[in-house]
């Protein structure tokens, strides 16, 4: 047998799989590495998270990825340059990040790496006619497979958006599989620069989970941050806590046609970036408005459109339980926001119900590579279940 396809069916057939999960959003700071053990597929899976790191991006890589990550136009040798750069500095971050964790390459099944998201175009965003949703992520896994010497899965949204979807969001059947319960309405929100949830109705009713982007969390209170303050974020709200919501300014934030389209919907920082901001502040006079009631006025903003998308499919009686990962968790403002809106939700820390929710996104795409390996395949409609599509692209050192 090929040593390659040898390769690749060892590391399928295993009953229990040591597989390293990548996540790198849209903030560019970092990259997030979940090393799992994952048994079982479908709605047998079990994972268990056994090393955890956040490794931040070097200045330089940071700047050169913000030149190409969510901009109307750049360099195409850029793109054909950072992609192989993404895809080498990804595979070195691994190799130093393994020897720190005491672990050798050969005792890794496989590295699911989602890559690094620099453009992405629902068409319900480009409204081009003839062109379909398309997504793109850099950072090519041949690369990581030749530089650390494991097999490597990558490219998850590529058949998504081949297969009708918008290439987004993707971690929905793996929330279903591990999070759902028989009795309780449970939604697993994710607060990363984009918010999403996933809706999970309790098992014994019947009804199909629903996950939908939801519009900003984070990506403008980062940018209003980094613009006015001089950091990366406005750390414990600090900024925030002290301004006031401009209630002009906060309604023509929130008047655009994306918080009307049915759900699934998905968007990024192609819309929701300062650009928005600046025209929204001009609409409404507000452009010498301090940074503290910008800032307040942003966190109002992503507060309340995550709560009307909630309210949209939680309409019943029952309490709704969700649980919180994403860095929007650790900004009191926002959640204290969130828990006023949703008075008949609980919010909950993710790790109440699974483990460390800065973990939770690589952990769910390497439970999308052990699927993929185990060749069942995902249903991109819900209303069509026997169209499945397996996600990824494969990667082998050699």
């Amino acid at each position: 047998m090929n040593p390659s396809i040898h390769l690749l069916f060892e590391a399928a057939d295993k009953e229990t799989k040591a597989i390293l999960g990548l996540m790198s959003g849209t903030s560019t700071d970092g990259l997030d590495l979940a090393l799992c053990e994952i048994s079982g597929n479908g709605p047998n899976t079990g994972v268990e998270l056994l090393e955890f790191k956040t490794e931040a991006f070097a200045d330089d890589f940071k700047q050169q990825l913000q030149k190409i990550v969510s901009v109307k136009s750049c360099y195409l040798e850029d793109i054909c340059l950072m992609n192989t750069q993404i895809g080498d500095y990804f595979g070195e971050i691994i190799l130093q990040t393994l020897k720190k964790w005491g672990r050798k390459p050969d005792e890794i099944d496989c590295i699911a790496s989602h890559g690094q998201t620099v453009y992405h175009a629902p068409a319900s965003k480009h409204q081009r006619s003839g062109f379909s949703n398309a997504t793109l992520q850099l950072g090519d896994g041949d690369h990581i497979a030749r530089k650390t010497g494991i097999l490597t899965l990558s490219d998850f949204r590529q058949k998504h958006t081949a297969a009708g979807g918008e290439g987004a969001p993707l971690v929905a059947p793996v929330d279903h599989w591990l999070f759902s319960d028989p009795d309780y309405y449970h939604l697993m929100l994710n607060l990363g620069g984009i918010a999403n949830f996933t809706y999970l109705p309790p098992l014994k009713s019947g009804l199909d989970y629903i996950t939908t982007d939801t519009g900003p969390a984070n990506t403008l209170l980062d940018a209003a941050a980094r613009k006015f303050l001089n950091r990366p974020f406005d750390e414990d709200s600090e900024a925030a806590s002290t301004g006031e919501i401009h209630e002009a300014l906060l309604a023509e934030l929130m008047n655009h046609p994306f918080f009307t389209l049915d759900f699934p919907r998905t968007t990024g920082p192609e819309l929701f970036n300062w650009s928005y901001v600046q025209q929204a502040q001009k609409k409404t006079g507000t452009a010498s408005l301090t940074t503290e009631d910008l800032m307040a006025t942003l966190t109002a903003f992503s507060a309340e459109t995550i709560a009307d998308a909630i309210e949209k499919v939680h309409g019943q009686d029952d309490v709704l339980h969700i649980y919180v990962s994403g860095g929007g968790f650790h900004n009191p403002l926002l959640m204290e926001l969130l828990d006023v809106s949703l008075l008949d939700a609980e919010l909950h820390s993710f790790e109440e119900i699974g483990f460390n929710p800065d973990a939770k996104e690589a952990v769910c795409f390497a439970v999308l590579a052990n699927e993929m390996l185990s060749g069942n395949g995902f249903a991109i409609d819900p209303e069509n279940k026997d169209q499945k599509v397996n996600f990824g692209k494969i990667s082998f050192p050699d």
